[in-house]
């Protein structure tokens, strides 16, 4: 008997491929996120002066100040350096994270919603 219509050929066997893949990748990502999650990174600013360390959930969880940095002075110096270095500490859990679904993904882009 021939064969009539688009999908009864090959398609459910190509489907079929494609969620496991897709299963695959998310359990990839998922432990992944896991993984990110649990990494720290610790950034400074001026030279050391002001230490600031997030956790993969991008929550601060420390700050260090040097000693000669706290100039009831000059507030506005301080809140600056703690604003750079944790910005630069989030910038790198980014970079970190973009790294690591890159390698998933396999750099198919930015087409998928995750």
């Amino acid at each position: 008997m021939g064969r009539r219509g688009g999908f009864p050929g090959g398609m459910p066997g190509n489907m079929n491929n494609l969620m496991k893949q897709a299963q695959k990748m998310q359990k990839q990502m998922e432990e992944a996120t896991k993984e990110l999650e649990e990494k720290e990174v610790t950034a400074s600013a001026g030279g050391g002066a002001v230490e600031v360390t997030i956790s993969g959930k991008k929550e601060v969880t420390k700050v260090k100040l040097a000693e000669e940095v706290v100039d009831p002075d000059d507030i506005e110096m301080l809140e600056d350096l703690i604003m750079a270095a944790v910005n630069e500490a989030l910038r790198q859990i980014e970079e970190a994270s973009q790294q690591s679904m890159s390698k998933i993904t396999g750099g198919l882009g930015g087409g998928f919603p995750f």
